[in-house]
């Protein structure tokens, strides 16, 4: 009989602890998954913002009046390049995140305004070098989007866990917070996209 009373107590001590480390690994599973989610991310801006100075300097030989353009160009490289490395140093930083919003809308807005004023130099558009390039930002800028997507799907899937019964109490237990998703922040003008062809 005591036999039997021991084994009832190690199942009921052994039981809630198998479903809290379930839900503990769970929701380590999901944080990963998000971080994993912002490399990509990452790994898609590098590229981004290896090929603005080319596209500037290309351009710089053409647009020699705009220079205060081009300038605002490299200055917004320079901020989001520094956004994104506090971003990818903690994915999980709802303040670096939202850094990073603001300052990918700002080089946004600086690169579609460079690509306004291209138009009005026709040796510019027919150059190899700059159609080569715009089209190399352009499929940057669509693995981009694709892969903020999943970010923001990992991050979803994450949140809506540790928001959720009864997963919220050994989420607080183990201060799991809650991650920001990466959204556009820009005005409406800034939403178009700017025009990168140069055909």
């Amino acid at each position: 009989m005591g036999w039997i009373v021991l084994i009832v107590i190690l199942v009921i001590i052994a039981v809630p602890f198998i479903w809290a480390t379930s839900i503990y690994n769970a929701l380590v599973a999901l944080r990963n998954r998000f971080k994993n989610a912002f490399a990509q991310i990452d790994v898609q801006m590098k590229r981004r913002y290896d090929l603005i100075p080319n596209l500037v300097e290309t351009a710089k030989g053409y647009m020699a009046h705009e220079r205060q353009t081009l300038e605002g160009v490299i200055a917004a490289r320079s901020t989001a390049v520094s956004a994104n490395q506090r971003a990818a140093a903690n994915p999980a930083d709802p303040t670096a995140i939202q850094g990073l919003s603001a300052a990918e809308a700002g080089l946004s807005g600086a690169l579609g305004r460079m690509f306004m004023l291209s138009e009005a130099y026709p040796d510019l558009k027919a150059n190899q070098n700059m159609m080569q390039l715009s089209e190399e930002l352009t499929s940057t800028e669509n693995k981009i989007a694709f892969a903020r997507q999943a970010f923001n799907d990992a991050v979803m899937s994450y949140n809506t866990r540790i928001e959720s019964f009864p997963d919220n109490f050994i989420a607080g237990m183990f201060q799991f917070k809650a991650a920001e998703l990466l959204q556009a922040t820009e005005s409406a003008e800034e939403r178009k996209a700017p025009k990168v062809s140069f055909s």
